[in-house]
């Protein structure tokens, strides 16, 4: 699994860089002190203070500039290294089965790809700005025990108070920026949600309650960051305490070894300056403060790439028998199965669907339609059993050999892309889309758009029909003498039945082994067989005339009754095998139905 803390190595050498110049200018300001002290006993005792006079210019000129050097080496890192993140979890994202992206939320992944990998890429930077604060005190503490052992003593009491100070805050915030991040998630996603449905919210009236629901979140979310600022001022006062402490401790201990003649004016003047500087809490506390968010936002980034992706063979499909290159594939379900919760979603399935033939897939809702279309595009893996095609399984072919053989639609597809023409072949040739969309009687609606193909896709008013065309003719994209099998999963739902037919009649003639799932009494009449599915088993395995006899049968399509003209009502054949005796043993479709 990609590890989102692992840096290329131009990050590497960025954060390098940034690592030398914190630790250059906290050699810096450990040394301007004690420059400058020499400086002061150079004046009160009547030396040559120019040498030291111009080393100090020289150290503080080197201060700015290296801070001017690690804003831009930071600003260079955070820049790539958080979209260097963004990527990995869009790429990795995209490689995610879907139903365990649909867990995350689009709202929730949103959140973490936007804000989750900013925060992710400071983890470096805030690490080094905390092991780089911990220099001031440590440092201060060892020069001023440099120019007196009581001085030091002096010193740790407060230390040693600053540091309970520093745990306390880092304990309380790093919970505290976890539950906001998570309640952010929430809201994000919530909205998300509302965007997509404003047209059902608009329609039902409901407007006032989803934006209650939306912003019930926001009380919790403003507590936490309440609680977030209560931590840091709780922090900040502490600090204000135990800074002046430390220095009133340690100033008197410089008088008292100055009147004792141990130290000189210029040493006094420089433990008061470690003491301020070993003190300031600020620096330190602000650090913690974005080690702990950075972290924050690398366990929600790990928590994305931790779902695993779908993982491919190396394998090719054998070449297709001598026969007619658009004849399609083999199909075969051997006992397979998906289960969840302990319990069948789709009880263990054995079916072959021979090369070119046509199986229409139907049920009530919940029947598991859409699982079993889903295991035929390898849209999603059997928790038993295999699927394969042409003898190899799904599993075991490479991307490119699966994606090549195998294309889906569905009732509702996302249309992704600038333009209209970009969201039926981003980078496929014009000439192409052009023929997909004619395929899926959708070219001429393209060619009364304003731009046509080049419609902004946004600025195209398209029906819910005329948005499913689109989606078929993106499946039907380059279909070809590599293409082996086609699953629709009530992919013409939304057309007319005269659409619908026309659409078929394309499909069939683009040839292929197809798997469609359908509600409609004349698609099922068309093809080979049909598989009856129920409650997650195959009820039953015949021709569409033969199950019509079943009352249950025809009760499956009610609400869109059989179109007499298309061979939707019975006349003849081998009676249906239901009941037990089709449950899970259905076998191949070979000699069960006429020509599709």
């Amino acid at each position: 699994m990609p590890h989102p803390r692992r840096a290329p190595r131009a990050a590497l050498a960025s954060l390098a860089g940034l690592t030398a110049c914190a630790l250059a200018e906290a050699a810096g300001r450990l040394a301007l002190p004690t420059v400058l002290g020499r400086t002061v006993d150079a004046v009160v005792g009547g030396g040559d203070t120019r040498h030291w006079v111009l080393l100090t210019a020289a150290l503080v000129a080197g201060l700015v500039a290296v801070d001017v050097v690690d804003t831009l080496v930071a600003g260079r890192y955070l820049a790539g290294r958080t979209a260097a993140l963004r990527g990995l979890l869009v790429s990795h994202l995209l490689a995610v089965a879907p139903r365990r992206v649909a867990a995350f939320g689009t709202g929730d992944l949103v959140s973490r790809v936007a804000a989750g990998a900013a925060d992710a890429a400071r983890t470096g930077p805030a690490a080094v700005g905390v092991l780089v604060g911990v220099l001031p005190p440590v440092g201060s503490l060892v020069l001023l025990a440099l120019v007196d052992g009581w001085l030091a003593v002096s010193f740790v009491g407060g230390l040693a108070l600053a540091a309970a100070v520093l745990v306390g805050f880092t304990r309380r915030n790093a919970e505290i920026l976890t539950d906001y991040q998570r309640i952010q998630g929430g809201l994000a996603a919530r909205l998300t949600e509302a965007l997509a449905g404003a047209r059902t919210i608009a329609a039902a009236g409901t407007a006032a309650q989803e934006r209650r629901r939306i912003l019930a979140l926001l009380p919790p979310l403003r507590g936490h960051g309440r609680m977030t600022w209560r931590a840091l001022a709780r922090a900040t006062g502490q600090a204000a305490v135990v800074g002046p402490v430390i220095e009133v401790s340690v100033l008197a201990t410089a008088g008292w070894a100055l009147l004792g003649g141990r130290i000189t004016p210029g040493e006094l003047f420089a433990a008061q300056q470690y003491a301020v500087l070993g003190s300031g809490l600020g620096g330190i506390t602000a650090a913690l403060n974005g080690l702990a968010r950075a972290r924050s936002g690398t366990r929600r980034t790990r928590e994305v790439l931790a779902a695993p992706a779908v993982r491919h063979g190396t394998a090719g499909l054998p070449p297709a028998p001598r026969r007619e290159a658009a004849a399609g594939g083999v199909l075969e379900f051997r006992a397979a199965a998906v289960a969840e919760g302990g319990r069948y979603l789709l009880e263990p399935l054995d079916l072959v669907l021979p090369a070119g033939s046509c199986l229409a897939v139907v049920g009530a809702s919940g029947a598991g339609k859409s699982l079993l279309a889903a295991l035929a595009a390898r849209l999603r893996d059997p928790d038993e059993g295999a699927v394969l095609l042409d003898g190899v399984p799904l599993a075991a072919l490479s991307e490119r050999a699966l994606r090549d053989a195998v294309a889906a639609g569905f009732a509702r597809p996302v249309l992704v892309g600038r333009t209209v023409g970009e969201a039926v072949g981003l980078g496929a040739a014009a000439e192409a889309v052009a023929a997909a969309a004619a395929r899926a009687q959708v070219h001429d609606v393209v060619l009364r758009l304003p731009a046509g193909y080049a419609t902004p896709l946004a600025d195209a008013p398209l029906s819910g029909g005329e948005a499913q065309r689109l989606g078929l003719a993106r499946t039907l994209l380059d279909g070809g003498p590599g293409r082996r099998l086609l699953v629709l999963d009530d992919a013409t739902s939304s057309l007319d039945l005269l659409t619908e037919a026309r659409v078929a009649a394309a499909v069939a003639a683009a040839g292929g082994t197809r798997l469609l799932v359908t509600h409609r009494a004349g698609t099922a009449a068309r093809a080979d067989a049909v598989a009856w599915l129920d409650a997650g088993r195959l009820r039953a395995l015949a021709p569409h005339r033969t199950l019509w006899r079943d009352p249950a049968y025809r009760a499956v399509f009610a609400a869109d009754p059989p179109d007499t003209t298309d061979g939707a009502h019975p006349r003849d054949g081998a009676g249906a095998r239901d009941g037990a005796g089709a449950r899970g043993r259905a076998g191949a479709l070979g000699g069960v139905g006429g020509p599709a």
